[in-house]
């Protein structure tokens, strides 16, 4: 399925986005048009989502993180789609995981300017959604590691396998 120029094209293209095709045909040892007809085969079979920059969330005002544990009250497929819909109209939910192995059933990432507007967030817009019974939230001190980067190590040995 991949070869090492497939991996070698993910892994530039996640470390800069706007290498120009020159650059990472270059970068992998192929020639511009091989690298363009990759690169597009990967776009369109759904390997490659996006193509996003990066943001600096401190540098626009937004210092405070934190993630936010829901409980719901009915566990249904109509019951989640509702509150997921919701959750998605709000751009200070910038991740929303389904969740297992916790009291929890959803865990929201948001990022907001600070204290007082993440409370008028999780009163005004959270808590009063139909089925949320609950939400506890964890405030982020610091984040070490922080990556766009998936991990593409195992795709050479599973190929060999």
């Amino acid at each position: 399925m991949f070869d090492r120029y497939d991996r070698r094209i993910l892994e530039e293209i996640q470390n800069n986005a706007r290498i120009t095709n020159q650059e990472l045909a270059d970068k992998i040892g192929l020639s511009p048009s091989p690298c363009l007809r990759r690169v597009r085969a990967l776009e369109e079979s759904g390997i490659i989502r996006d193509h996003v920059t990066r943001l600096e969330p401190a540098a626009l005002g937004l210092k405070l993180m934190a993630f936010i544990h829901i409980s719901m009250d009915r566990h249904t497929p109509e019951r989640f789609a509702n509150f997921e819909k919701h959750v998605n109209e709000y751009p200070e939910v910038v991740e929303c995981h389904l969740i297992t192995g916790q009291s929890a059933d959803y865990m929201l990432k948001v990022m907001v300017p600070d204290m007082d507007y993440y409370q008028e967030f999780l009163l005004n817009k959270i808590t009063p959604l139909e089925g949320v019974t609950g939400a506890h939230s964890s405030f982020i001190l610091r984040s070490p590691i922080t990556r766009t980067q998936l991990p593409l190590n195992h795709l050479e040995k599973t190929k060999k396998k």
